[in-house]
């Protein structure tokens, strides 16, 4: 890792409670004013997973073919959707973090890296718990079993990649604002570059390694394989998202190092 990388990250670690101040903050502000509040931060993704349940899997009874992790349309897309909003949330968030801080960088000292960092915890607060709940309530599917400790890595992987995610992308959104489209529409049309609407047997033999392009790929499978078939995640997920962490850390390392002087200027 690059020394500037590493300053960065040192400060980060030096920010802290003001980081977890900042986070606990953006939750809570996200729907301030409301009459539910906070709640609502938590209540939006629940009612999205519980209405593919009623729809899909109650009102429709609609069934997976042969080869999907399970036959039941609403659980299968429910274990993919979650993490893959989480994901966008974080991104996007973060994505356009230090273009909306530009005018307290420019006058004062603080750790660009402190508000993508900030967008991305305030989603892992809101997110986190929701995994968790999911967790339990897949676990009768397959009982109590060991691969259930594959999933706080995932979680702390899927963090760490869209901390690096957003950071980089904040930096080339200060220094091109077109970047927040692009992406947003990439993210957008992302949900069908993934096995999370249809399992990975459904796609055709030669598209199926394009996938591997989108970051959640490795993760959904991870997720999938976990709650789904009650079994350890394959080789092959854990080298997926481990060359996606290692790229893309490697990547922003360049970016730090050649915005350390322009970035401010760029905001």
């Amino acid at each position: 890792m690059g020394k500037e990388l590493v300053l960065q990250c040192s400060g980060l670690v030096r920010a802290r409670s003001l980081l977890w101040l900042m986070a606990r903050r953006e939750v809570a502000a996200r729907h301030a004013g409301s009459i539910i509040g906070v709640g609502w931060v938590y209540a939006q993704p629940l009612l999205t997973m519980a209405a593919y349940y009623l729809v899909f899997d109650v009102v429709f009874g609609m069934r997976l073919g042969e080869g999907a992790p399970t036959r039941a349309v609403g659980a299968f897309l429910i274990v993919g959707m979650l993490p893959w909003m989480a994901f966008c949330d974080a991104v996007s968030r973060g994505m356009g973090s230090l273009v909306e801080a530009g005018d307290l960088l420019r006058k004062n000292p603080l750790p660009p890296a402190l508000f993508p960092a900030r967008a991305v915890l305030a989603s892992a607060l809101i997110f986190a718990p929701l995994l968790v709940l999911l967790a339990v309530a897949y676990a009768p599917m397959n009982g109590l079993r060991p691969s259930l400790l594959a999933l706080p890595l995932l979680v702390a992987g899927q963090v760490v990649l869209a901390l690096a995610l957003a950071w980089l992308l904040s930096i080339i959104a200060a220094a091109v604002r077109d970047t927040l489209q692009v992406v947003g529409f990439l993210l957008s049309i992302g949900v069908f570059t993934a096995p999370i609407l249809f399992p990975l047997s459904l796609f055709p033999e030669a598209m199926r390694p394009l996938l591997w392009l989108n970051p959640m790929t490795p993760l959904v499978q991870g997720y999938q394989a976990v709650l789904l078939e009650g079994r350890w995640p394959d080789p092959v997920t854990w080298l997926g998202l481990g060359a996606w962490l290692v790229l893309t850390w490697v990547v922003l390392q360049s970016a730090v190092s050649r915005s350390r002087e322009q970035l401010v200027d760029w905001l």
